[in-house]
């Protein structure tokens, strides 16, 4: 049975396992999202499945009402609060539906209710305009822009940085509770 990490609306959040591997790889490598990611390797997701969690996670994100994954996370950095959780991968395949804005919500509470981490934090691609909107209009706040700190396709690009911090995000879901 799944692990469940935390449950909302129409979303749960539960730990990925070894029958969700073939998912997670169809997303990394789907046309609509490999642009604005780093894809990992089958044996790199399968040894964080496989590990205890202590250090990095994937997660499914998955429809109450029919078990279905609709995305998922991999996060990072689960063995040093004091740096705060990384949200590695953000990707939703269901897309219009509002299921990465629930999503993301969804993963704020599990990281600061649940873990009590005082910062998660995310970068993104300069030119995903839709995923930098979710993410300031979810509350995160840019840091900065990390300058051609990643290669793709032979072209450097740029990263933007954006966090939240445990106090920023009670203080604006605190009516959502």
């Amino acid at each position: 049975m799944s692990e469940i990490l935390i449950t909302g609306k129409r979303l749960q959040l539960r730990r990925a396992e070894i029958s969700d591997l073939a998912y997670i790889m169809e997303l990394q490598h789907a046309s609509e999202n490999r642009k604005f990611i780093v894809p990992f390797s089958e044996n790199f997701h399968t040894a964080i499945i496989n590990s205890d969690g202590s250090e990095n996670l994937d997660i499914i994100i998955e429809e109450i009402s029919t078990g279905n994954p609709v995305g998922y996370f991999m996060v990072c950095g689960l063995d040093n609060p004091f740096k705060g959780a990384e949200w590695r991968h953000v990707i939703v395949g269901k897309k219009g539906v509002g299921y990465g804005r629930e999503g993301l919500y969804l993963l704020m509470r599990w990281t600061f209710e649940i873990l009590k981490f005082h910062r998660g934090w995310l970068d993104c691609k300069t030119y995903n305009t839709v995923a930098l909107n979710l993410y300031e209009s979810s509350g995160l706040q840019r840091e900065g822009v990390e300058r051609d700190v990643i290669m793709t396709d032979g072209v450097y690009e740029d990263l933007v940085v954006l966090s939240i911090l445990d106090r920023e995000f009670f203080a604006r879901y605190e009516k959502a509770r």
